[in-house]
């Protein structure tokens, strides 16, 4: 991988991390609300977009650390994860914590009077295990959409010289 592109990517990805972070911060405090009134209406799911946004920079920020010291940038279809990971699982955080809320998905959330923290930390872990969370949600995808075919309703193949209905 050229250093260009691996200086790319670590700007990107860091500005991601830093970034949600400062987005966070700003909604916490009301400016962003302030600047842009109508943020009112989608405020809690920018919180669970940037908390995923958090964790999904975190995880890749430790993977490219670590392919870096290794030097091992050989793939160049690994590279492109780095770019797209993050921006799926901000989206995917936003969904998981719609899933649970709608009880799709069991979870349970402490109250608290300030803030969301338990579906926040949800979405941060589910940016952080992104690719992970995405095999779970599958699974349940396969067992809710599975196609039974009762034993009782199968037709058998009627055959040469059998009784045919009439």
């Amino acid at each position: 991988m050229n250093k260009w592109v691996k200086g790319i990517i670590l700007a990107y990805l860091s500005l991601l991390f830093f970034g949600s972070f400062l987005a966070i911060g700003l909604l916490w405090t009301g400016v962003i609300q302030t600047v842009f009134p109508i943020i009112i209406k989608i405020e809690i799911f920018l919180y669970y977009f940037f908390a995923g946004a958090i964790g999904a920079s975190l995880r890749h920020l430790y993977m490219f650390c670590s392919h870096y010291m290794n030097d091992d940038f050989d793939n160049p279809r690994e590279w492109i994860m780095y770019i797209f990971y993050p921006i799926f699982a901000t989206g995917t955080a936003i969904i998981a914590v719609s899933l649970i809320q709608s009880g799709i998905l069991i979870f349970e959330f402490a109250s608290t009077r300030d803030a969301p923290f338990g579906q926040i930390s949800i979405a941060f872990f589910v940016g952080f295990g992104f690719n992970r969370f995405l095999d779970k949600l599958n699974s349940v995808s396969k067992t809710i959409f599975k196609a039974n075919k009762p034993e009782a309703n199968k037709k058998e193949p009627i055959t040469e010289g059998t009784n045919k209905p009439e």
